[in-house]
């Protein structure tokens, strides 16, 4: 007979999630994973599979959770220029329960060019982010609220750019102020 689990899955993927985030996936040993989700090795191989199995998980479970609550809040705002701002803001703003800078952007820059999966779950996710901005920008010409002789598509690609500069940034300094001051000067580009 098969012993039950004596752990939440969900509460121990959370736990590696935020562990790869903090340090990485280079830096995080076994070890690290076994003492920081507090269940044995061979739980985590039997229900996760290998550490880049784990890895590939957590990275889902950040576009999860992470990633769609940053989503809801950009669709709750009144205006394309409010939810631009929102998508933005949401890079730079500090969170208790969670490290600073952006899973997705660690990933990119430690691991997208030796894991092609990685790769491919990178580059889906700024497209993703990348259609988002851009039917923001058509929702605003649609209203009037932004100039139809803008580019939606080539704006789409710069606010990415902008957004992930930002939680590169975030992540080694923090003040507030500069960060706010380079989304309003981005945002410029709107006006």
């Amino acid at each position: 007979m098969a012993r039950s689990k004596e752990f939440d899955e969900d509460a121990v993927l959370l736990k590696a999630m935020k562990l790869f985030w903090a340090q990485g996936y280079e830096k995080t040993s076994m070890q690290d994973l076994v003492e920081h989700m507090g269940i044995h090795r061979r739980s985590i191989y039997d229900t996760f599979g290998d550490k880049q199995a784990l890895y590939v998980l957590a990275l889902q479970r950040y576009g999860d959770t992470v990633w769609k609550s940053i989503e809801q809040r950009v669709h709750a705002s009144h205006s394309a220029k409010a939810a631009i701002r929102s998508l933005l803001e949401a890079a730079i703003e500090p969170d208790e329960g969670r490290p600073s800078g952006c899973l997705l952007v660690n990933t990119a820059v430690e691991l997208a060019l030796h894991k092609p999966q990685l790769e491919a779950y990178v580059s889906d996710s700024w497209s993703h982010t990348e259609e988002l901005i851009r039917d923001l920008i058509i929702k605003g010409q649609q209203t009037g609220e932004l100039s139809a002789d803008l580019n939606a598509e080539l704006l789409a690609a710069y606010f990415n750019n902008a957004l992930t500069g930002l939680r590169v940034m975030v992540k080694t300094q923090y003040h507030r102020e500069k960060l706010q001051l380079i989304i309003d000067t981005t945002l410029s580009i709107l006006d």
